[in-house]
């Protein structure tokens, strides 16, 4: 007997040498009869540790009630079902230090108070009475109602009814899970009893709640075989604009994607829509607004869902492109290029090679110097129109007279370009006399050459040139001097 009394002394004193490190339970304190066993039990803060663990019984040391339940860094703890009635209640605390090794603190009790009363009524936490759109999987909870050791759930899917659980006694817990799972798109009630040793809380109110159509999302849909995220909604390749071509009569179009079904609309001026297919192909009949859809579906829980991609396209009249012009810059990097055209196509354009590569913007920069093609090709397929760059001139383009005579109408003589040319497009021009005498060098950027030679009008007569163009075609021809 002694010997068991020196290791209790032993194993107390070893308590109390950590003790001055460790919590005291604050609410209740140490000793503490007639708690209530909703309480909350409390301690004070330890500077400098890492969490706290908590355990309860009712014996010493004991975990039959809470085994070493973590509370991290709060200094507090609610159980959840509550405690058992008059009752000793012991509670030990452990401390989680930096590198070291858990700390076992003395314990400390308390009692609870003797219940004499049935439990009250509880209400529903999820899903929260009259909720809607619950999921048909959900599980039911509610709320600990004070002094409870146990509960008796109805369900059923009607006012009244108990077909989905008929009085199921789920014991001191505080949630239950059907069977099966709920009705699509039903109200169901439920009626949760609370219960201990003194009776049941009576007739307790019914609550109910509303399921929904389960939904989920297309784009991070889980698939439980393959155990990844799949994107359910079909990829599509489908244009924005239909091009028909004049003259050519309304197509058939034909979806390429891959898909579980098709849907082709058209869409009105007033913005309703007119179903013209349910197949991959549709018939266009007319100019204007469509719209094209591909889906793939999918059944759950019963109900079949569709996950659909959509693209509006609208069908227009298209053409080949006709070039009216082509201006011609020449700068320090080279040619600036623009291509003018008209028509009703969607067009892109392309120098030198008829196969491209295409571009949407007409005008080119810093091309280099030299004879070149532009192509115009119309999106749609209505064909591709082609012309050189620099238009060949020739010497029907430059002036065929001039009257220096001072009364402002024709006073010099220069290259006027086409409306299709710009004005450098001719690099140099030499003015002859008939004898082959350089007369004078005209700048193609000037007002051009006033008929004199030295300071001193020439008279009447033929005279010749010769102009250089960028590409370095030569063009010869003659004028004539009226005076």
């Amino acid at each position: 007997m002694k010997k068991i009394v020196i290791i209790v002394l032993f194993l107390l004193l070893g308590f109390v040498s950590q003790a001055q490190e460790c919590p005291r339970i604050t609410n209740p304190v140490n000793g503490s009869i007639e708690v209530p066993v909703n309480t909350t039990i409390t301690w004070n803060a330890v500077d400098g540790i890492v969490g706290y663990l908590i355990s309860l019984g009712t014996t010493p040391g004991g975990t039959e009630i809470l085994n070493r339940r973590s509370a991290g860094l709060t200094n507090s703890f609610t159980p959840e079902v509550g405690l058992p009635d008059d009752t000793i209640i012991y509670v030990t605390i452990e401390m989680f230090l930096e590198g070291q090794q858990i700390v076992l603190c003395p314990g400390e009790i308390f009692s609870t108070i003797d219940v004499t009363q049935p439990p009250s009524c509880t209400d529903l936490a999820e899903p929260l009475n009259n909720a809607v759109d619950v999921s048909v999987n959900s599980k039911i909870t509610w709320v600990y109602a004070p002094t409870a050791t146990g509960y008796r759930i109805t369900v059923g899917s009607s006012s009244g009814g108990s077909d989905i659980a008929d009085n199921v006694d789920v014991g001191n817990v505080l949630s239950f899970n059907p069977r099966e799972e709920l009705p699509l798109d039903q109200e169901i009630f439920v009626s949760v009893v609370p219960y201990n040793e003194n009776g049941d809380a009576g007739s307790c109110s019914v609550k109910s709640f509303t399921t929904g159509i389960p939904t989920f999302d297309c784009l991070l849909y889980y698939d439980s075989v393959s155990g990844s995220t799949i994107k359910l909604s079909p990829e599509i390749d489908f244009p924005n604009q239909i091009g028909v071509c004049s003259g050519d009569g309304f197509e058939v179009l034909k979806s390429t994607d891959r898909a579980r079904g098709f849907r082709w609309y058209r869409i009105n001026n007033d913005g309703s829509e007119i179903l013209l297919s349910e197949t991959d192909e549709v018939s266009i009949d007319g100019f204007g607004k469509y719209r094209y859809e591909a889906y793939n579906t999918i059944v759950q829980l019963g109900v079949t869902f569709e996950c659909a991609s959509v693209q509006e396209f609208t069908v227009v009249s298209s053409e080949q492109a006709m070039i009216d012009a082509i201006l011609v810059s020449r700068e320090s990097t080279g040619l600036d290029i623009e291509i003018q055209v008209s028509g009703s196509g969607n067009y892109e354009f392309a120098l030198d090679n008829v196969d491209g590569p295409y571009q949407d913007s007409r005008i080119f920069n810093g091309i280099p110097v030299g004879e070149h093609i532009a192509f115009v090709r119309d999106k749609n397929g209505c064909g591709i129109a082609q012309r050189p760059v620099e238009r060949s001139l020739s010497a029907k383009d430059f002036p065929q007279f001039f009257t220096p005579n001072g009364d402002g109408i024709n006073d010099f003589w220069q290259f006027v370009p086409p409306g299709d040319i710009r004005e450098n497009s001719v690099e140099t021009i030499w003015v002859y006399d008939r004898y082959g005498n350089l007369m004078s060098q005209v700048d193609p950027e000037s007002k051009g050459w006033n008929g004199n030679f030295k300071g001193q009008p020439l008279p009447a007569s033929d005279y010749w040139f010769k102009a250089i163009t960028f590409n370095r075609r030569k063009i010869l021809g003659h004028f004539t001097l009226k005076r």
